[in-house]
């Protein structure tokens, strides 16, 4: 069990970090620079149901620290690539994958991946919110707890820390001991974010993570997406073409299990490079 620095500790760590990149780069740069800017690497990437071949040869960067939304219509395979960045489909008995799918270093899709250390690794937030049925604090200590050695000072430092993350320690500070379950739709949704951040992750997957929230509770969660975009890797999924002009920096249009174009999310939705794209962001198919 490993022992949890506080956040101010892991914010130290982040410049240290950076500092010594850019050290390292202002003396040489070679291929290594690449690997550095990519959160996931994915290479010839097939995943299938059973016989039913679900993605086809999906060659795709995923940049460190920025937005990256997978459009499409429904079925085109956007979520199914998800929950394979995370390994969720392993518990889908039939679901198998070939080729190359790496966090970091590491392809993920080796027998050897410690499932549970890249879950923390790499966290989900899933379209319907589902918190435990605990309260509030023990929600967002709940990874942490699992994962880590902390003290109970160290705790409530990082559960606060988390929801103030998630924009939602102002509405529930008087009430951490309350069932989650009495929070509204969009509060949920917050609280489903800070506990996965809560565990210390360099990435975030979003599966359409508004989709069931009224207007407002939706801005507040884009808002957050915005913010949480300067620490995190976060890839969504959606079918909202103005949430993903609005939040990403990158999108991928997806089609039929393949990727049909990929690319800056501006130059996606007004200087597509294919027609299919083009009829899709603009409303004429899907």
């Amino acid at each position: 069990m490993q022992k949890l620095a506080t956040p101010s500790n892991r914010a130290q760590g982040r410049s240290l970090s950076k500092s010594t990149k850019y050290q390292a780069s202002t003396a040489t740069i070679d291929s290594s620079s690449e690997s550095m800017m990519t959160a996931i690497d994915i290479a010839n990437f097939n995943a299938f149901y059973g016989t039913f071949q679900a993605l086809h040869d999906l060659n795709l960067k995923i940049p460190r620290q920025q937005v990256t939304a997978f459009i499409g219509p429904s079925g085109c395979g956007k979520s199914t690539l998800l929950k394979w960045c995370n390994r969720m489909n392993d518990i889908v008995p039939i679901a198998h994958a070939t080729g190359s799918l790496k966090v970091g270093d590491r392809n993920i899709l080796s027998r050897n991946t410690d499932v549970v250390d890249l879950r923390r690794q790499v966290g989900m937030v899933f379209q319907k919110a589902n918190p435990f049925p605990k309260s509030i604090f023990d929600n967002v200590a709940y990874g942490a707890r699992l994962h880590y050695k902390i003290s109970r000072s160290e705790l409530y430092e990082l559960v606060e820390w988390s929801l103030k993350k998630a924009a939602l320690w102002d509405e529930v500070k008087d009430r951490l001991k309350s069932s989650a379950l009495g929070l509204s739709g969009g509060q949920q949704q917050r609280l489903c974010i800070a506990r996965a951040i809560a565990t210390g992750p360099e990435i975030l997957l979003m599966d359409e993570p508004c989709s069931a929230l009224d207007p407002a509770s939706t801005a507040r969660i884009e808002d957050l997406i915005f913010e949480l975009r300067r620490q995190f890797t976060i890839v969504i999924v959606t079918h909202n073409m103005q949430q993903a002009a609005r939040c990403s920096d990158r999108t991928a249009f997806f089609f039929e299990g393949k990727i049909v174009e990929e690319g800056a999310t501006e130059d996606v939705f007004t200087r597509p490079q294919k027609q299919q794209t083009e009829d899709y962001v603009t409303g004429k198919f899907g």
